[in-house]
């Protein structure tokens, strides 16, 4: 049969994607896989799509603008494509190519039904699995159909759905093709999918089968609700039959049609169990085979499974490599560094060679294995209480992974490995100089490290960089250092929980850390807003800077253009002193590969500003000193009301001692991540002019291909100055497929993604819970914002989004409430909302879907919920005075 048109199935194997597609190559190479039985088909190639595309001049030039088209122009996108399709359809079948066909399906039976699947090059990969993207057809009947529905498959590749698709994941419409597979109908008794992997949890032991009678397009289309049973270690775990009232079957002349099940049989299980575990074992010999957990659709025929399709789960997150073969359990620092989002390899590599606790990777992220911790009682409960204060949620998915009898090995006591953080410091009283020493002495050493830097390239820039990273680690892990942000923090802790006690004051902390001293990114956002005092006077500018966020333009060109205007000069200024110390920072600041506010300092404009349209002149000295006069207040009150109780002489000198230690040390907790990016981005800018060079010696394509290796890769790129270009292509192509996936907060070696949960019962029905870091109430308009670089707020707004690094305090200023899905007591975010004096819930899980932008809410600062409040009625139609 084979010619380079039309291919027999029993000829293609996975390493023809290129010529029979994703699906193609797939289910041919299922074929060859022993005991799994695939219906008798063949493969009409990317050939013959190739030869419809070139047949019709037109169809050239509406490719060539729907590739250029605005991404979110859904107009001109849907018009394209439309127009692609009818041209394709309308496309005469060239006579050989049309009798390949003909002849091959009179090999198989030209009386059947024949099932005429779509199959592009760009489907059921690793990373997209295109499913349900391309059109599939059942039950085609006689050679003319066939050529029809052919024709009708390759028109698919440009669905509106499809294009969208794949202007997501970053595929270039020119470079797909189209293939066809054509396989013979068969009538099953029951049908369905098999994923090899739980799709809820990711848990790779677990697989689930999903079943119901006729065709399997019951299934994949919702027509029904199948039977759901899962499989663990080969025993059904658990088992759900549904009440199945309707299936779809095949039609003689051709079609299907949906059709009532019998009363007496819709409650009848799809499958016995003895089938559903052969199906699971067959499903296991699949993925084997394929090497990564499956989505299977299958039928079920006189009492035989046919497999009629098996590509790749590509929503299960990734698993940590375990080489020892017992179970682990890990934790999420994404979670607790508030930048879920995924890493390249070079950031990954700079944050493991920065921390001393070892970090396994998975999707992009990082996660620390606390097996070893959670194994003895002792370390448990430490590790518990540790989680607990930082984040809830994590604690709870801790707690429900070491709840199940015999997942994690105990030991004793008294084998626990290095802690942590180095074991917990004893506190420190108050010294306001130990701070001022410490921010001078980091500030010392990179300015040190600037001037050192410039003088290494090649191979000894990248061992300078090697050796002062063991200098950052000291600095960062300092004994002083870590005992003055552990001593604020415990003292936090002692008053929420004494004050609470002794006078019924939730949360007192929050007012009493109120502009305190040294805290670098709260006077970050304070000084943003003094940049705005300056732009606000010169109406030139203001207009110019409207016009450079309108388009859209990215990185700092605009500044040189800022002397030229009136007020040009003092804004240039300004601006640019800000930068220089703050423009190393950025949303998720941890990556050193993210582009810093140096590099691109239009990403601020937005906030920029929001602040000179919406907030007073002075407003920055005028919002430090309230803070400053409302926590002294609070401090009098607390004492005075202290010293009419109980024991109120040892309980106020207590509370005093502690509210000066708070507020002596508080502010440093922002400073050593301060030091640690600013050290990054001299590592970068050297880094950078590196690759510039390597650049230059065609070694690398362009500067950023740095980012996808890791720091020994790119160590040896400069020693050798070679680089595997196709390592970099595969790391590109696979951060794409991780920016897609949500990281779990707990993970196990099963690759389980368990949730956490916030258990409580007092709060109102409907409400969104969350851990309560900064008290206070306040309702109004919620702002969802995901991109810092996209944010506007108006006055009275409550920002929501997903989790807030330092970089996100310039917003905070201009938001009347924060909510967040991420975040602890005493994370970055929660921090700056306090001395702010902004109301804020975190933890709040799924808070950016769950909440509507624009929605008004009313957010419960003290007690961590937020009410959905119905919008508010229009209002009421005024009296006619005319009649």
């Amino acid at each position: 049969m084979s010619d380079q048109n039309v291919v027999g199935l029993h000829e293609v194997d996975e390493g023809q994607l290129a010529l029979v597609g994703g699906k193609g190559a797939r289910v041919g190479a299922l074929s060859r896989i022993e005991g799994v039985h695939v219906p008798a088909g063949f493969c009409v190639t990317t050939n013959a799509f190739r030869r419809i595309l070139s047949a019709t001049p037109a169809t050239a030039d509406l490719l060539d603008r729907l590739s250029h088209a605005n991404p979110d122009d859904r107009v001109a996108i849907g018009s394209l494509s439309a127009r692609l399709r009818r041209t394709i359809e309308g496309t005469a079948i060239p006579a050989d190519l049309a009798s390949a066909i003909t002849r091959a399906h009179a090999g198989l039976g030209e009386r059947a039904g024949y099932a005429v699947r779509s199959s592009a090059t760009a489907e059921d990969l690793p990373t997209a699995s295109f499913a349900g993207q391309q059109d599939t057809y059942l039950n085609v009947v006689g050679a003319a159909a066939l050529l029809a529905h052919i024709s009708r498959a390759w028109a698919s590749l440009f669905t509106e759905r499809a294009v969208t698709y794949r202007q997501h994941h970053g595929i270039d419409h020119r470079q797909v093709a189209m293939a066809v597979l054509v396989q013979r109908m068969v009538l099953p008794r029951a049908a369905g999918v098999l994923f090899t992997a739980d799709p809820v949890t990711s848990n790779r032991k677990v697989a689930s089968v999903e079943a119901s009678f006729g065709l399997g397009e019951a299934v994949v289309s919702g027509l029904v609700n199948p039977d759901v049973l899962t499989v663990r270690d080969g025993e059904i775990s658990t088992r759900t039959i549904s009440v199945k009232r309707r299936a779809v079957y095949a039609l003689p002349g051709g079609g299907t049609r949906d059709q009532e099940i019998d009363p007496e049989h819709q409650e009848q299980p799809a499958l016995t169990d003895t089938q559903v575990l052969e199906l699971v074992r067959l499903g296991r010999r699949i993925e084997t085979h394929f090497g990564c957990p499956q989505d299977i659709e299958w039928c079920l025929v006189d009492g035989d499974f046919r497999i009629v399709q098996s590509r790749p789960i590509t929503t299960l997150f990734p698993v940590p490599r375990v080489s020892d073969g017992e179970n682990h359990v890990y934790v999420s620092v994404g979670h607790q560094q508030m930048m879920t989002d995924p890493m390249k390899p070079l950031g990954l590599s700079f944050w493991q060679l920065t921390t001393p606790a070892p970090m396994a990777e998975a999707g992009g992220r990082l996660f620390v294995d606390v097996t070893a911790r959670v194994a003895a009682p002792t370390d448990r409960a430490n590790l518990l209480e540790l989680m607990g204060r930082s984040d809830p949620l994590t604690r709870d998915a801790l707690r429900t992974v070491l709840d199940r009898d015999g997942f994690i090995r105990s030991r004793p006591d008294g084998a626990a490995p290095t802690p942590l953080a180095g074991g917990p410091p004893a506190p420190i009283e108050t010294d306001a100089a130990i701070v001022t020493e410490l921010i001078a002495s980091s500030e010392a050493s990179i300015a040190a490290v600037e001037r050192e830097i410039r003088t290494r390239s090649g191979v000894a820039l990248l061992d300078f960089i090697r050796t002062d990273l063991q200098e950052l680690r000291r600095i960062l892990f300092d004994r002083r250092s870590h005992q003055v942000f552990m001593s604020a923090m415990d003292a936090t802790w002692w008053l929420n929980e004494r004050l609470a006690a002794w006078l019924g004051e939730k949360n007192a902390a929050d007012t009493l850390t109120k502009s305190v001293p040294h805290n670098v990114t709260s006077e970050m956002g304070l000084a943003l807003l003094d940049v705005a005092d300056v732009i606000r006077a010169h109406p030139d500018v203001v207009a110019f800077l409207r016009r450079v966020a309108d388009e859209g333009f990215t990185g700092g060109g605009f500044l040189a253009e800022l002397p030229g205007l009136a007020g040009g000069r003092e804004t240039h200024d300004a601006f640019t002193a800000w930068l220089d110390r703050y423009g190393m920072r950025c949303a998720g600041e941890i990556d050193i590969t993210r582009p810093r506010w140096n590099e691109n300092p239009a990403a601020l404009l937005p906030v920029l500003l929001g602040h000179v349209r919406n907030v007073e002149p002075g407003e920055s000295r005028r919002r430090f000193d309230q803070g400053r006069a409302e926590a002294e207040r609070k401090e009098q009150d607390l004492l005075a009301r202290l010293r009419v109780g109980p024991d109120g002489q040892r309980r106020a000198a207590e509370t005093k001692r502690m509210i000066d230690r708070v507020r002596t040390f508080i502010g440093y907790r922002e400073y050593p991540k301060y030091g640690m990016i600013s050290r990054y981005f001299v590592y970068k800018r050297a880094l950078l002019a590196e690759a510039g060079r390597l650049e230059k010696a065609h070694v690398l394509r362009e500067p950023a291909d740095i980012f996808y290796l890791t720091f020994e890769e790119l160590y040896d790129v400069v020693r050798t100055n070679h680089v595997d270009d196709q390592l970099i292509l595969r790391r590109r192509e696979a951060f794409r497929s991780y920016q897609g996936l949500t990281p779990p907060r707990v993970l196990t070696s099963e690759g389980e993604c368990v949730a956490g949960a916030h258990r409580r019962d007092d709060t109102p029905p409907g409400a969104l819970i969350g851990l309560p870091v900064s008290t206070g109430t306040v309702e109004g308009r919620a702002r969802v914002i995901l991109d810092l670089a996209q944010a506007v707020l108006e006055p009275g707004d409550i920002l929501v989004t997903a989790h807030t690094d330092p970089s996100w305090t310039p917003l905070f200023v201009a938001a009347a409430g924060l909510v967040t899905e991420v975040g602890g007591l005493m994370t970055h975010g929660s921090v700056i909302a306090r001395e702010y004096g902004l109301p804020a819930v975190v933890g709040v899980v799924e808070a950016t879907r769950r909440i509507s932008d624009g929605q008004r809410i009313r957010v419960h600062g003290a007690d961590g919920y937020v009410e959905l409040l119905p919008a508010d009625p229009p209002p009421a139609p005024s009296a006619d005075l005319t009649d």
